[in-house]
């Protein structure tokens, strides 16, 4: 298993703060402008980054994350510039955390096995696969932990404590909580019910929490990273992305003006 999610949980806990998930998509707006956001995350202030593989159909997705899915496709998006990115990024960066998230139809396409072991080779760390419930384990989770990844599940709102129980028997890395019912990047949780659930779910479970869906701000993120363990951002960051394409800017300018946002965000963490 690899051990970069461990060590950066860890040193985040003698630093004794919350960690930073940003989620791109990989490929959105085009290849070069998405590598340089990828290769500029940590320095940003991205404790860990979410991969999102580009898929036609992101079911679980808002607007904001399908719009950079359609993008990312349409200049070329592939599982095999997916992992590319990952590779060259592992050129300059061996510490930080890379998570792919996705769906498991690019998955199944690829090839289950060749998939795992291109990914492990490439750096990845782990994978959230949104589409693929514990019952589904055979399909892909054992082989995942058996190659050396690790598995990360969602927990929603609505799991209760049986559920836990089942979610967690295969779990390894941390578990992403998802803050709301519902499609990403539409609205915002209750933090007070929010931290309940946090409380809830760390009884059944010795991994890090991270928390996700809904977060835009510094302030947010603040308010959320004094119960979780880690924050993800995501439709913020990939909106973000749009509009510098919308205005023209360069792959320079664009990746420049996402670093900007995610140093605000890590900003509320420190």
């Amino acid at each position: 298993m690899t051990r970069r999610l461990e060590n950066k949980f860890g040193a985040l806990g003698q630093q004794g703060r919350a960690g930073l998930v940003a989620f791109i998509t990989a490929g959105d707006p085009d290849p070069e402008t998405s590598l340089k956001i990828l290769n500029g995350l940590p320095r940003a202030g991205a404790d860990i980054i979410e991969l999102g593989m580009p898929f036609s159909d992101p079911m679980a997705d808002g607007p904001s994350i399908q719009l950079s899915s359609q993008r990312a496709l349409g200049n070329g998006g592939s599982m095999i510039n997916t992992l590319d990115m990952v590779r060259s990024f592992r050129r300059d960066d061996d510490q930080t955390p890379i998570i792919l998230m996705g769906y498991y139809n690019p998955i199944y396409r690829y090839g289950n096995q060749r998939f795992l072991d291109d990914a492990l080779s490439a750096g990845v760390d782990g994978l959230i696969i949104v589409d693929l419930p514990p019952e589904e384990d055979d399909e892909l989770c054992h082989a995942c932990l058996t190659t050396g990844l690790n598995w990360i599940r969602l927990t929603t709102p609505t799991s209760d404590d049986s559920r836990l129980v089942t979610i967690f028997k295969n779990s390894s890395g941390f578990v992403y909580h998802v803050a709301i019912a519902g499609i990403t990047g539409t609205r915002s949780a209750d933090v007070e019910e929010l931290e309940s659930t946090v409380r809830r779910i760390r009884s059944h479970t010795t991994l890090p929490i991270a928390v996700g869906f809904g977060i835009r701000t510094p302030e947010q993120v603040n308010e959320i990273g004094r119960f979780a363990d880690a924050v993800v951002v995501g439709s913020a960051l990939v909106d973000t992305v749009k509009s510098a394409r919308k205005e023209g800017l360069s792959a320079e300018h664009t990746a420049d003006r996402v670093h900007v946002f995610v140093s605000e965000l890590a900003a509320g963490l420190k």
